[in-house]
């Protein structure tokens, strides 16, 4: 009577992205990227496990098509630099890995990009909670800054 009704499950969880995807600055739409695209590749792995061919596809091609559509095209070329280079050479190399796993049904190739994923998503959370920590110290200061100028009165 009361059992568990996916379709809802699902709306749930899709307003529950689209308002994180509203609501987040762009360091935390960078992480929510790499946050897809790991959850694909985990999900990947275990279909390979399962010996599910369609949901290891369907799996890959979404962690591909963030790395390619999400990340790699959000690079900033000439603000970026070389890093931004670099990155690009990198989330390739991660889209050709994981190509390379789908034809072989292997998942230490997705294994590696899943690690390369999550040493670049705790770099951008790094940047976020750094630029939270200035901010709060900003207004730290300011409010000192309010009450000595109200102690000088």
């Amino acid at each position: 009577m009361f059992g568990l009704n996916q379709k809802g499950v699902n709306g749930y969880a899709k307003v529950g992205v689209e308002t994180g995807v509203l609501a987040a600055s762009p360091v935390k739409l960078i992480v929510m990227l790499y946050d897809g695209a790991i959850s694909a590749c985990h999900s990947a792995v275990a279909s390979m496990q399962r010996m599910d061919i369609e949901q290891k596809g369907a799996m890959l091609s979404k962690a591909i098509m963030i790395i390619e559509s999400g990340l790699r095209l959000s690079l900033d070329r000439k603000a970026g630099g070389e890093i931004a280079e670099s990155l690009d050479a990198l989330y390739a190399y991660m889209s050709s890995r994981l190509a390379a796993a789908n034809v072989r049904n292997e998942p230490a190739p997705v294994q590696e990009v899943i690690k390369l994923l999550l040493d670049l998503k705790g770099a951008w959370e790094a940047i976020d909670s750094n630029k939270a920590t200035a901010q709060v110290l900003n207004q730290a200061k300011g409010t000192q800054q309010g009450y000595t100028q109200q102690a000088k009165v």
